[in-house]
């Protein structure tokens, strides 16, 4: 068996991202940026007003009350053409253009108006309420580095940076191939000792959150020519992915028969729990990943290994980053045997700010329900001693 560190690294060795493309904006959640995104304006392009009111020179509310003259009105998206002077005011709103010789926005509630007559109750200093030009970005400024997966709020700035066009990566594409006699598809008749398919739909569902393409090659019976007929359908996909029967035993087949397609293996077994028996080779240019065929075993080595393969592919810089972080225990731990340890953890905050991990009690590796109830994974190293309640540990974070 080997460490859970040296699997990632020879996972993820010599795997270059893929080619590039562009896409139109709103295609652009959930990609990786291949190039720097740059505001093709400067945001606000001028001075504009923060609040509704009356735009004013500074100097003549120093003394309130002070009584303006109102000259005109300017909405959002309009210009005041003319220029404010002295004793002078216009009602401007959130978001218009500051007029020429305006400095300062005294904000409604602070006046009292009378026909054409203003009066302002409260003073303000010079930029009071006032954006300046470029608060925001200026054009040409970077807003987004490359490598950085884009989420809804980048979406939303790369919009007001004017961007129409996003260069990405391409999205890697994922064969996914299940296997075993034993189970069946959500919904379908069940015989007697079968298993619904569990694996299949979470690791489509994953890839999909990963920000690749799935590609459902269904589920292979338990013999080499079924699994060897499916995976034929994994041609032009980054990746396969198989759960179950990637380990030495008499039903175990996808080894030998992906070694029949010409599969070249690196390794099958981690010290890691759950998750031991993790196939990995090459069948020509794509990775094959072989997942164990427990749920949760499977789930937990895709979120430690195919996540971080899929985001190089895609281009991310910190492929393995996502999502670590260190916690307090919310109860003891024994000491731990020789693999590394992966125990489904709920998360609490404290009032000062302490996140606190907890553990369950059970952390059978076939209990579905508490994977899908933990906020993190609470990581224990091989031989790690007996860990007191409130020792600080690192944990990964699910999504």
């Amino acid at each position: 068996m080997i460490p859970v560190a040296e699997a990632l690294d020879r996972i993820l060795r010599d795997v270059e991202p893929l080619p590039v493309q562009q896409v139109p904006l709103l295609d652009g959640l959930g990609r990786v940026l291949a190039g720097d995104i740059a505001a093709r304006r400067t945001q606000p392009p001028m001075a504009v007003s923060a609040m509704d009111g009356y735009a004013v020179r500074a100097a003549d509310v120093a003394t309130v009350p002070a009584t303006l003259r109102l000259i005109g009105a300017v909405p959002a998206g309009r210009i005041f053409d003319g220029q404010i002077g002295p004793g002078e005011t216009v009602r401007i709103f959130t978001g218009a253009a500051l007029p020429a010789g305006a400095d300062a926005v005294v904000i409604q509630e602070d006046t009292t108006a009378d026909r054409d007559r203003i009066i302002a109750t409260e003073s303000v200093v010079a930029g009071r309420h006032v954006r300046r030009a470029g608060i925001d970005f200026r054009e040409g400024e970077v807003g987004l580095r490359a490598g950085r997966r884009l989420t809804a709020r980048d979406i939303g700035f790369a919009a007001a940076m004017n961007v129409p066009w996003l260069t990405v990566r391409q999205r890697p594409r994922v064969a996914i191939l299940a296997t075993g006699d034993e189970i069946a598809l959500p919904g379908d008749p069940l015989a007697p000792g079968q298993i619904v398919s569990s694996n299949g739909p979470a690791l489509h569902a994953f890839v999909r959150a990963c920000g690749g393409e799935p590609i459902d090659l269904g589920i292979a019976a338990d013999t080499e020519e079924a699994i060897v007929e499916r995976a034929l359908g994994a041609v032009g996909a980054q990746v396969l992915v198989t759960t179950g029967g990637a380990s030495v035993g008499d039903h175990d087949l996808v080894q030998p028969a992906l070694t029949r397609m010409g599969m070249t293996l690196d390794f099958w077994k981690i010290a890691m729990r759950p998750g031991k028996p993790l196939m990995v080779g090459r069948l020509g240019d794509m990775r094959v990943l072989g997942l164990p065929g427990n749920p949760v075993s499977s789930m937990v080595c895709a979120i430690l290994f195919l996540r971080p393969l899929l985001a190089r592919l895609a281009g991310s810089e910190d492929p393995a980053g996502e999502g670590r972080g260190t916690a307090r225990l919310g109860r003891a731990l024994p000491e731990n045997d020789r693999r590394e340890d992966y125990l489904r953890a709920t998360l609490t905050t404290e009032a000062d700010g302490t996140l606190v991990a907890h553990p369950f009690e059970v952390q059978d590796s076939s209990l579905l329900g508490a994977l899908a109830r933990a906020d993190a994974l609470v990581i224990r190293p091989p031989h790690a001693p007996p860990a007191a309640a409130g020792a600080q540990v690192e944990i990964l974070r699910l999504t």
